[in-house]
């Protein structure tokens, strides 16, 4: 029988307990073990929690695991070789992760990527762009698959053919965000990984988004910002990682631009300032990286009109009347030279009549 995962099932216990009952009893078999009077004796249960436990014995445990192991899923607890050593050194660890994809490994140098939900096209582009680069130089990328930020750094490093890992404050089976359920599939099917310290079918819960922040710190050497409030779950993960002893690096944001208000802080208070994704990958001893919008391009046989019209887009949007003064097209020709580029996905339209490049 699987005992860590019978101890982690049982309802309303929460890790710190678990872990504080482990550094008591030895480990989860010692635990199964024990009788109502000695789990009494640890005073950490109230009278109706110890009789749950008990009452938590008579359910079919070792079905259930192998239900959950022939569904695609894994459970990796602290007392198996396989657990993330980096996780154990952090405060409360995660006494069982639950894993699909993927089994996490700290072979390679990993960077979360993190920052605001509602973020700008410009922020999204940024974080593309950084995880797409930094995983072409061989780094992983984990995140919280989150839309805006989450999602950008994420779906960079599959575009660069990297391996990315998502930590959910929900069970792994869960996708959560629901739109984010492409970028979810593309990671499973890309040879990367979907982490979680709750059981499968656990819904997502305000409080649990906090906690999950101490693993993608905990699984990173680096934490990179981009595009967050001050008061944000972004910085909460940064706090975090400072306690942990990790490095901190930031996008710089405009100084009346709330989303720029998180990252000014942080280099402010001495983070790396990221203006440059090469250099951040020579800084961070990854070697130097190839221009993400040249390999992106290639992987196109654009016309010379397109090229033309790509050419005149950068990160901040250009609207439909620049275009039209510095490429000398018709409107007809424009307009159906612009959607064959945002077909490719080499552009994106992110107001009406208002164009951006995409990294």
């Amino acid at each position: 029988m699987n005992y860590a995962y019978w101890l982690t099932t049982i309802p309303g216990i929460g890790n710190l307990r678990i872990l504080r009952l482990l550094a008591m009893a030895g480990c989860a078999r010692e635990v199964y073990g024990l009788s109502k009077k000695q789990l009494e004796k640890t005073h950490l249960f109230r009278p109706e929690e110890v009789e749950c436990i008990l009452a938590s014995k008579n359910g079919d445990h070792e079905r259930e695991y192998h239900k959950l192991i022939e569904s695609g899923m894994y459970v990796c607890s602290m007392e198996e070789e396989a657990y993330p050593q980096r996780l154990r050194d952090i405060a409360n660890p995660p006494f069982v992760l639950f894993g699909r994809g993927k089994p996490f490994s700290a072979a390679k140098k990993t960077v979360a990527i993190v920052g605001a939900r509602q973020c700008s096209e410009y922020g999204y582009a940024v974080a593309k762009e950084i995880g797409g680069a930094l995983s072409a130089c061989g780094a992983v990328v984990i995140s919280g698959m989150a839309r805006g930020i989450d999602a950008g750094g994420q779906w960079g490093a599959l575009k660069a053919g990297g391996t990315t890992y998502a930590v959910l404050g929900c069970g792994a089976d869960v996708c959560y965000p629901s739109t984010s359920r492409n970028l979810y599939q593309a990671i499973l099917e890309k040879n990367g990984g979907i982490l979680s310290e709750y059981p499968p079918g656990t819904k997502p819960r305000a409080g649990q988004f906090p906690q999950r922040n101490r693993i993608i710190a905990g699984l990173s050497d680096v934490v990179i910002v981009v595009e967050a409030r001050k008061k944000s779950g972004s910085l909460i993960t940064v706090d975090l990682a400072l306690e942990q002893g990790k490095d901190i690096y930031a996008v710089p944001g405009r100084i009346h631009d709330a989303l720029g208000e998180g990252c000014n802080y942080l280099i402010s208070q001495g983070a790396g300032i990221i203006f440059d994704v090469e250099l951040l990958a020579k800084d961070l001893n990854l070697s130097p990286v190839s221009d993400a919008h040249t390999q992106n391009l290639n992987n196109f046989s654009l016309e010379k009109e397109e090229r033309l019209v790509y050419s005149c887009l950068d990160l901040q949007p250009k609207s439909l009347e620049e275009l039209l003064e510095k490429t000398q097209y018709s409107m007809q020709q424009l307009a159906v030279l612009l959607d064959g580029l945002i077909q490719k996905e080499l552009i994106a339209e992110n107001f009406k009549n208002y164009y951006v490049k995409r990294l």
